[in-house]
């Protein structure tokens, strides 16, 4: 293995997980500890070309050890925390909107649509609720669900912890159909949740696979490599999709851990390109450039059309960056001193950056609209943030 894989890697514990052996990810260990393992770069001082302020807060229960990510939908933001609280605000004002215990504490973030509001429960289940919370139907999975539920039409996929997808009726809870495959023994556990676009669910799979199945019965419509496992050992041999797909009108791209960045064509799932880095955290786009966050904590930018190295920011070395959230004229990523920090598009420099509680920013941050985005911390702040 290379020796900054084992920087990362070895602290990890292995866990049972669905059956199969699995190596805790850097959610769970490297993001849920208060300070990385590896020592973390100081922030350097940067001369803001813009002033990034908040402009609205609130709170929802802490993430503890599980990573929690906001959902949009319309004017809405969704919220949830593990203690089953479960809130909406209004994204332009924060102004508080429903608000309801779950019932259960929440192992996955929360999935939404203007009608139905689904998450995970620490039991595997799914619990479904309209938008002022009553319930409307559950439905018990054979596994941990990390993974926010999607919501999308009539239809609500989830997964569980071994990768296994499921899809359900909207309306009744009543599943359609399963999506299974083979297990590596060994696998990062990660809290990767799926695409769906044109009629077909993408999801990135352990051992370095990404696959598309129809939303109409789970059959698979394309199956992908993204990186094989090599090595002599079987933790040396981890090639893991861990990260939520990038998927546009033409693409849908992967990034895996030790392993490599391929951007297949949506339809058919041919590879139209690739080269070779490792990413836990995962990856965002914008028109021209896919930015990446790999496993050094570098942000870096590749021509979309290719694969073209654009830029590379490397001075955020261990601070638990997340996956990038694509903005304007700005990529935004957030650290495990619950920072946000603002980089150029255009080479990657730092162009400004906030505070907001103290506590790690886990999940990506998300677009509410084309000049304000959202960021939820550990410790359950939920920061609306305008550029300027």
């Amino acid at each position: 293995m290379k020796r900054h894989g084992w920087a990362l890697v070895a602290p990890l514990m292995l866990v049972l997980l669905s059956g199969c052996d699995t190596l805790k990810s850097t959610y769970d260990s490297w993001f849920g500890a208060s300070v990385p393992a590896a020592k973390p770069a100081e922030l350097v001082q940067i001369r803001p070309a813009v002033s990034p302020r908040i402009a609205w807060q609130s709170t929802i229960g802490a993430a503890e050890k599980t990573v929690f990510f906001p959902a949009v939908t319309g004017n809405t933001v969704w919220v949830t925390g593990t203690n089953g609280q479960v809130a909406s605000f209004s994204a332009n004002t924060g102004a508080a909107g429903a608000r309801f215990d779950s019932g259960q504490r929440i192992g996955a973030g929360v999935g939404a649509s203007a009608t139905l509001v689904a998450v995970g429960s620490a039991r595997g289940e799914i619990l479904a609720f309209d938008a002022t919370g009553k319930n409307l139907w559950k439905a018990q999975l054979p596994g941990d669900v990390l993974a926010p539920p999607v919501v999308e039409g009539d239809l609500v996929v989830a997964r569980t912890g071994d990768g296994t997808l499921y899809g359900y009726d909207a309306a009744s809870g009543k599943r359609r159909w399963v999506y299974q495959r083979a297990a590596p023994a060994l696998s990062v556990r990660s809290h990767a949740g799926v695409v769906v676009s044109r009629d077909l669910v993408i999801a990135g799979f352990p051992g370095g696979r990404l696959v598309a199945v129809s939303t109409k019965n789970g059959g698979a419509a394309w199956d992908g490599i993204v990186a094989l496992p090599k090595g002599a050992t079987e933790l040396e041999r981890v090639a893991d999709v861990t990260s939520v797909p990038v998927v546009d009108e033409a693409r849908a791209c992967a990034v895996a851990y030790q392993g490599r960045v391929v951007c297949f064509d949506v339809t058919r799932g041919t590879a139209l390109w690739g080269r070779d880095i490792s990413s836990f955290s995962g990856m965002a786009a914008d028109n021209r450039n896919l930015y990446i966050t790999d496993d050094k904590n570098a942000v870096v930018a590749l021509d979309k059309s290719n694969g073209s190295s654009v830029w590379k920011q490397d001075k955020l070395f261990g601070r638990g960056v997340s996956r990038p959230l694509a903005l304007g004229r700005y990529v935004i990523v957030g650290d495990y001193q619950g920072y946000v920090h603002l980089l150029s598009r255009e080479d990657g420099s730092f162009a400004g950056r906030i505070a907001t509680d103290g506590s790690q920013i886990a999940a990506a941050p998300v677009v509410l609209d084309i000049s304000t985005f959202l960021v939820q911390t550990r410790n359950g702040g939920v920061f609306a943030i305008a550029v300027q």
